[in-house]
């Protein structure tokens, strides 16, 4: 998709330095996959303590394993 954006000259180049890209396209598309991924860890992190597990794993197990 194109798109015409108004992005700060020295934000851009430090982009493509940090990225190493040659190309502004692709230190945009690297950034923004980056900010993307870290978005997803936050929200998986933020869940963290919200989950009741129950430790029944020897249960599951004895119910996977035949018996001999």
């Amino acid at each position: 998709m194109r798109a015409t954006l108004n992005i700060d000259d020295s934000l851009l180049e430090q982009v493509m330095e940090l990225t190493e890209s040659t190309n502004r396209s692709e230190a945009v598309r690297i950034a923004l996959a980056a900010y993307i991924k870290e978005q997803e860890k936050q929200k998986i992190l933020a869940m963290r303590g919200t989950v009741d597990m129950v430790d029944n794993w020897r249960e599951l197990r004895a119910l996977d394993t035949p018996p001999s």
